[in-house]
């Protein structure tokens, strides 16, 4: 049995505006129920809502998702940790949180190239 995939192995991010609960779940490896919960407790994750209250996700909310997922996840921080880490205003940036903007700047610069190419 193998436990949730490790944050700095998720799929990179695809191009896009707005992205379902759903979409997003999947590209944290994070149910949709656990990340309803997560925008009751950490204030800065808040998800545009519209039509029926229907959630839709930038891509600024999924990086924080995915820093709020490496801070529990692999971690090991409580979700009173993960807050208090989060609205803490270290000076130094989190290593995790760095490591997955250069993966997916990686991951956006081959998508660039791949084009170039063709």
């Amino acid at each position: 049995m193998s436990g949730p995939t490790p944050t700095d192995q998720l799929p990179p991010i695809p191009p896009k505006r707005y992205f379902t609960i759903g979409e997003v779940g999947e590209l944290c490896d994070v149910k949709t129920h656990v990340l309803r919960y997560w925008e009751q407790e950490f204030d800065d994750l808040q998800p545009v809502k519209r039509r029926g209250n229907r959630r839709y996700y930038q891509e600024h909310d999924i990086l924080l998702v995915r820093r709020i997922r490496a801070l529990l996840y692999d971690q090991g921080y409580t979700i009173g940790g993960a807050r208090q880490k989060l609205s803490g205003g270290d000076a130094k940036q989190d290593q995790t949180q760095t490591r997955l903007v250069v993966r997916q700047t990686i991951a956006d610069l081959e998508d660039v190239l791949a084009i170039l190419k063709s």
